[in-house]
């Protein structure tokens, strides 16, 4: 390149797809400047000691597919700072080997991994048992209410408790980042705890290249009285590890919230404003690919980009994700059912490994197909003298497995607040598990909710002739 085609960057273009559930996503059409936006704020933010300084000395494994935006926003940053950057041999079964030979300073992911670390650590503490199990918890609960303090560390527990979890990751992880979908506060706090480490969840779309928000605890967009909830200011407030928000906005970034007086939720909401996420800033798209109709569906006059998730400003100014506006359907007696949001409470079982919720306006109740954990499964069953012998594979298929699921994430959405109408109703357990290959999932690892449909459409229609014929009497 010469210096004046480098002038011309920000108007040179990359095609990059936008991974919806539909049959034909939309390509977003993504700038030298939307590139490089968020890793200049990234850089930024370190270099004045309110994020993590990214160095010549880091390491960061790459294992997300480099379709995958967040992957694309972290090579950026690593090769802007200088920093080295490993890859995976190409196999997610090896991926823990290959972490273990590099040794990463920084290790970026998505709560898929998170959420299957956090499953595997807690079942082989349940298993030991005995002293083993009540000094981890001990020093647990001594860590996590350290956490209220913002230390991430403890000077024996680290050691004596933690260290072998910590080398899971290499042994050298100083930061963590977790993206591309929300995360539960229970696996944010295992990751502090259980790594020492700091940890960051981000929360962006491709469509403004990860750029919107970034929760840290030296990064807080805190309100005074005098400012408009709407629109937080930038400023910093130590100390601050709480989960269940993703934090202030970029300094790239400007966001607002949009009533949706459909669902009840207006930025004059008290104590919490809430409404649409829209986000404008150097990061957000110039178009769609050859698509001026959803371009200007997603962008309005003002350069608003109109996320489709629902957001609340908290107290302190921290953004928190409560719902999601375009995948929400309505059921026959007038209930929004909101499937991610439900999906993601019963996959924080040990039972669940996957799960897709289903529902539609013709049916008064919601369903769900499962892929159930296959330790787990396997180690329940084992205490079950009918179904010991059993395989996972007739396993899924016998009808007191599936009674026992049904009944035991009942009963766990309950105590995760569900209301009567967002638990399912029926289940259905699959031994095939979702992926990218029989196209289930996305390259960014979200459920394609129209594949899975078709995929289940007989399971789906079954179970609902059951409960149909069970409220019927017959």
């Amino acid at each position: 390149h010469t210096l004046s085609s480098f002038a011309i960057l920000p108007r040179t273009s990359i095609p990059h797809p936008t991974f919806h559930p539909i049959p034909s996503p939309p390509t977003a059409v993504l700038t030298h400047s939307n590139c490089i936006a968020v890793p200049w704020a990234i850089v930024n933010l370190g270099q004045k000691k309110v994020f993590a300084h990214v160095t010549k000395n880091d390491t960061h494994i790459s294992y997300l597919p480099l379709s995958h935006v967040l992957e694309r926003t972290a090579e950026s940053l690593f090769i802007y700072c200088g920093a080295s950057i490993g890859y995976y041999q190409g196999d997610t079964l090896k991926l823990l080997d290959d972490v273990a030979e590099l040794k990463p300073t920084v290790f970026v992911s998505v709560p898929r991994l998170f959420n299957r670390i956090y499953d595997k650590v807690f079942a082989g503490v349940k298993a030991k048992g005995g002293i083993a199990s009540l000094l981890f918890h001990t020093a647990y609960n001594q860590k996590k209410e350290g956490l209220k303090n913002g230390h991430v560390s403890h000077f024996l527990w680290d050691r004596a408790v933690f260290g072998q979890i910590r080398q899971r990751l290499g042994g050298r992880v100083r930061f963590i980042i977790s993206g591309s979908a929300p995360i539960s506060p229970e696996v944010l706090d295992f990751l502090r705890i259980c790594f020492s480490a700091e940890v960051y969840e981000g929360y962006g779309q491709t469509e403004n290249f990860c750029g919107s928000c970034l929760l840290h605890p030296c990064l807080i967009a805190h309100l005074s009285n005098k400012t408009p909830p709407s629109t937080p200011s930038l400023q910093t407030v130590r100390g601050d590890t709480t989960s269940g928000v993703v934090g202030a906005p970029f300094p790239c970034t400007e966001i607002k919230l949009v009533d949706v007086p459909d669902m009840d939720y207006t930025s004059k909401d008290e104590p919490h404003p809430r409404g649409e996420i829209c986000v404008r800033g150097n990061s957000v798209l110039r178009e769609f690919y050859k698509n001026p109709e959803k371009t200007a569906e997603a962008i309005d006059a003002e350069g608003w980009l109109h996320t489709g998730d629902i957001g609340m400003w908290d107290a302190k100014g921290r953004l928190a994700i409560i719902d999601r506006l375009k995948n929400i359907f309505k059921l026959a007696q007038g209930e929004y059912i909101a499937p991610e949001k439900i999906e993601g409470i019963y996959q924080k079982h040990e039972l669940v490994s996957m799960a897709f919720v289903h529902g539609d306006s013709l049916q008064s109740t919601i369903v769900a197909v499962i892929h159930p954990d296959k330790d787990a499964l396997q180690k329940w069953a084992a205490k079950q003298p009918e179904l010991a012998d059993k395989s996972f594979s007739e396993l899924v298929r016998d009808p007191t497995v599936r009674k026992h699921v049904l009944g035991t994430i009942t009963s766990f959405g309950k105590v995760n607040d569900l209301k009567g109408f967002e638990n399912i109703k029926a289940v259905y357990l699959t031994e095939e598990e979702f992926s990218i290959e029989n196209d289930m999932l996305t390259p960014t690892f979200k459920l394609k909710r129209d594949i899975a449909k078709k995929h289940f459409k007989k399971q789906i229609d079954e179970m609902y002739a059951e409960i149909n014929s069970h409220s019927s009497g017959n």
